[in-house]
């Protein structure tokens, strides 16, 4: 009698090219994850531009861009995705399915999760709307990021900078979201108590959930 062993997974991130990030393995499972994790992503941007006590970082950048162009604050976010990836041609990052995706339905849903959500009255309500908003963008962020189909732009500008520079990767990423916020500042965006929570919160957060959401891939591919 033949036994079929099943193949050894790994579910640590993969570092795979934009192909071998499809062939990788459980595309379907994967793809499921990263787009309920872009729309869930899109969601509580909103969820945090409704409780107004400062927005994420990125945020006050969008928010200030649609408050001076002819344009939405989703619209925003899928512009500065775009001027992001252009920023991620010198330093030869490579783009996934993932980070496509993430440029394009992150700024979609954001402007349909803002049509239909209003900011509650009251300090509280707002406090635990931003709350909830901070918790469950580190759940969005883990499950795309654990989809493995690619970072997101910002993301990979931030590793792409860390790479290219040397420096490391907490202070690439201080610098870049704290160039972002003053810019828009100036542009009229909100900065506040939630863009501290934001900037403080998200990045452990994210670490400590990553491994529930990373989708295991075939140990050989996972190891390339």
């Amino acid at each position: 009698m033949t036994t079929h062993l099943a193949p050894r997974t790994s579910r640590r991130l993969a570092d795979l090219g934009p192909v071998e990030q499809l062939r990788a393995g459980r595309l379907g499972r994967r793809l499921v994850q990263l787009y309920l994790g872009l729309a869930l992503y899109g969601v509580t941007l909103a969820m945090v531009l409704r409780a107004t006590l400062g927005n994420a970082p990125w945020d006050v950048l969008h928010q200030g861009m649609a408050r001076h162009l002819p344009m939405s604050v989703g619209t925003a976010i899928v512009v500065a995705s775009g001027l992001v990836l252009l920023l991620w041609v010198p330093l030869r990052e490579k783009p996934g399915l993932g980070t496509v995706s993430n440029a394009i339905v992150v700024g979609i849903v954001a402007d349909l999760a803002l049509a239909v959500l209003d900011g509650p009255e009251g300090l509280v309500p707002r406090g635990l709307l931003l709350l909830a908003g901070v918790g469950l963008n580190a759940v969005a962020t883990a499950m795309y990021i654990g989809a493995q189909l690619g970072p997101g732009p910002r993301d990979g500008l931030m590793t792409g900078l860390h790479r290219r520079t040397g420096l490391p990767l907490g202070l690439v990423r201080t610098g870049i979201e704290g160039s972002v916020v003053v810019l828009g500042v100036v542009l009229g965006g909100t900065l506040g108590l939630g863009t501290l929570l934001y900037a403080l919160a998200i990045g452990p957060l994210t670490q400590w959930l990553l491994p529930w959401f990373v989708v295991g891939l075939p140990a050989s591919d996972a190891s390339r």
